[in-house]
């Protein structure tokens, strides 16, 4: 299986307490680790979840992402995802994770939230 790069940049959100981590490349299985261990470094009231240059996620990324959602929900803390593509704002669909994590078109609208 050959080894796929994802990148991952956090930047702090225009409100204390928020941040926007900003994710490119697919989130899979080869790379989900690198993910998940960026959302558990720090635990802010507000995440925001930058897809906006994620063309594809796998099931592996969808529990990385689903795992932070209930780890930040047992801390009263917060989980926006923004700039979904058709194919994530799908699989968000078929596993009925769009009724629980809260959806933005961008980072920017998703502060405002």
């Amino acid at each position: 299986m050959q080894q796929v790069t994802l990148g991952i940049e956090v930047i702090a959100g225009k409100s204390e307490g928020t941040r926007v981590v900003h994710v490119t490349g697919p989130i899979l299985l080869s790379n989900f680790f690198a993910l998940k261990a960026e959302l558990e470094k720090e635990n802010p009231p507000v995440t925001i979840l930058d897809l906006s240059e994620v063309e594809y996620m796998d099931s592996a990324g969808m529990g990385a992402i689903i795992n932070y959602y209930v780890s930040a929900q047992r801390r009263g803390h917060k989980l926006i995802a923004a700039g979904l593509n058709f194919r994530v704002i799908e699989l968000f669909k078929l596993t009925h994770v769009d009724s629980l994590i809260p959806m933005a078109a961008t980072a920017e609208e998703a502060e405002s939230l």
